[in-house]
């Protein structure tokens, strides 16, 4: 009764539920990967496949010219053989997730790279026969390669590292997003110069296979929680109706807009508004996504060493820095303060980008968290998709100071949405 005080054993036991850890309600990963060895091992084999898939998605950027000549196409159309992954991601990340949930995602993975293998030679024929929709198809084929590796990559990942590290260990699985288009965009123009620029679309899937290679023995027994059980309709549509989940995907949202929207207009600003050479504010701007290594994976690790593996403070954190930077943006005019702008923006803003994967999934039972963390892969990469287009529609209507302070308070909706997002 109220005010009464326990003594004995159950004072003790008492006692013990105070200083006990917060059940987990996944099973410890020593039950389904075999040592804390086998765990990095894991982990380093899905970096491998996720930065190849990464380096293939982005490098018909990097041969542009070359693409444009040779098929007889426009910049609209040769933009869209990098857009088409995005899309297709997009449009496929949910499907996948609800079919990871029902499956083994181990074996996805695979499937995924068997796809990609697909994908990378048919790439290669359309591009030698000068079949631009060809080529186009093999491009969608190679986004559905891609989210299914992605969302499969982060269930795995962290299903397989306990709470205080799994923050850390899907942050550094994400970071081969950013690794994966500096490796591209360095190395496509070197393939195309030695073996011709067709040879960029399977030139990435030996690396993949290589990762799997690592990855495959290193995830025996990973592919599913230990004590899930196949999700039914209620289960999926909980995840649907959740608003934490829209909460945080919606993180997302505003995170990717920003990556994505400081990517694609930061180096024409710096040319244009500037005047400083193509090819120096094009590496200026490489350092905006080049911090993402240290950011993404130092997001998890802040989370999970000081915050106990809180994950709304390092998200709340990473916007307060990023809005007025991005949104203050033109008011800098000298190259070096330009400079610390572009890596302090970088790095704030790619601080979340790792970690809001890990956050979504710890909002929602273990069976169906691939679910989860395919609606912020849909919802995030729709604002990556976006942003630019939109973006470019500002600066023709109202140019980029206007565009770069509206982007600032985008920024500032994401510190307001970080504010009231839920604890895992």
């Amino acid at each position: 009764m109220a005010g009464e005080t326990p003594t004995g054993t159950e004072a003790e036991a008492n006692a013990d539920a105070d200083t006990a850890p917060d059940p987990e309600p996944e099973p410890e990963p020593e039950a389904t990967v075999a040592s804390r060895r086998a765990r990095w091992t894991l982990l380093a084999g899905a970096v491998v496949v996720s930065t190849a898939l990464g380096a293939y998605e982005i490098v018909p950027a990097s041969v542009t010219p070359l693409l444009r000549s040779s098929l007889g196409i426009g910049d609209a159309e040769a933009g869209l053989i990098v857009g088409a992954m995005f899309g297709t991601a997009v449009v496929a990340s949910l499907p996948v997730g609800v079919v990871l949930d029902r499956t083994n995602s181990r074996h996805a993975v695979a499937a995924a790279i068997g796809l990609l293998l697909v994908a990378g030679v048919w790439g290669w024929w359309a591009a030698e026969a000068g079949a631009y929709r060809s080529l186009l198809g093999s491009r969608v084929l190679g986004g559905l390669a891609y989210v299914v590796v992605w969302n499969a990559g982060i269930d795995i990942v962290g299903r397989s590292f306990g709470p205080r590290r799994r923050g850390t260990a899907v942050g550094i699985f994400t970071a081969s997003g950013p690794v994966g288009f500096a490796v591209g965009q360095a190395t496509g123009p070197l393939v195309a110069g030695a073996f011709g620029w067709p040879a960029i679309f399977p030139a990435y899937t030996g690396a993949a296979v290589v990762g799997l290679a690592v990855f495959w023995p290193a995830s025996r027994g990973s592919g599913r929680a230990a004590t899930a059980t196949t999700p039914g309709a209620a289960e999926l549509a909980g995840v649907l109706g959740d608003r934490r989940v829209w909460t945080v995907g919606a993180l997302g949202f505003i995170g990717y807009a920003l990556y994505l929207f400081v990517n694609s207009w930061a180096p024409t600003y710096l040319t244009e508004e500037l005047g400083l050479p193509l090819a120096l504010g094009g590496a200026l701007s490489a350092l905006f996504p080049a911090v993402g290594l240290l950011a993404r994976a130092g997001g998890g690790l802040v989370s999970d060493a000081l915050f106990g593996g809180r994950r709304r403070p390092v998200v709340l954190l990473s916007f307060v820095v990023a809005a007025p930077v991005v949104g203050g943006f033109t008011v800098l005019e000298r190259v070096p303060l330009v400079v610390g702008a572009l890596v302090v923006a970088g790095f704030a803003v790619q601080l979340c980008l790792g970690l809001v994967f890990a956050y979504v999934r710890e909002l929602v039972a273990p069976a169906v968290a691939a679910t989860a963390v395919a609606v912020l892969t849909s919802v995030g990469l729709a604002g990556a998709f976006l942003a630019p287009i939109v973006a470019g529609s500002l600066i023709a209507a109202v140019g980029y100071p206007a565009t770069f302070g509206l982007s600032g308070l985008l920024g500032g909706v994401g510190v307001l949405l970080a504010w009231v997002a839920p604890e895992p």
